[in-house]
């Protein structure tokens, strides 16, 4: 089966004001979660956002979570991206295959 991974905002750290606008995202806190079937694999992380002065703005209210995301993918870059989901896969793959295991004390039977 596919891994279906899911990025989500789970909160975004503002400055009340900053360059004449109110409620400006500098920091987004971020899951990464991947599925497969009963598998599950998580990352939690946080990205800077760069503020842009006399850049376009939007309001806090006008954000959209994909929008978001996509400035935490600027910011981890492609290379970061692809890892954390190589992690989460890796973190899947050891659920279906364990590299290690604790088998029962063989005179515990």
């Amino acid at each position: 089966m596919a891994i279906t991974n899911t990025w989500a905002v789970v909160q975004m750290d503002a400055y009340p004001e900053f360059d004449g606008n109110t409620d400006v995202v500098f920091t987004c806190h971020w899951v990464l979660s991947g599925t497969d079937g009963e598998h599950v694999g998580s990352v939690y992380g946080s990205s800077a956002v760069l503020l842009n002065e006399g850049g376009a703005f939007t309001p806090y209210a006008d954000l959209t979570e994909a929008q978001v995301i996509g400035w935490v993918h600027e910011a981890l870059g492609e290379e970061s991206v692809a890892g954390f989901e190589a992690n989460v896969a890796e973190q899947i793959a050891n659920q279906i295959n364990p590299p290690v295991v604790s088998p029962a004390l063989p005179w515990s039977a």
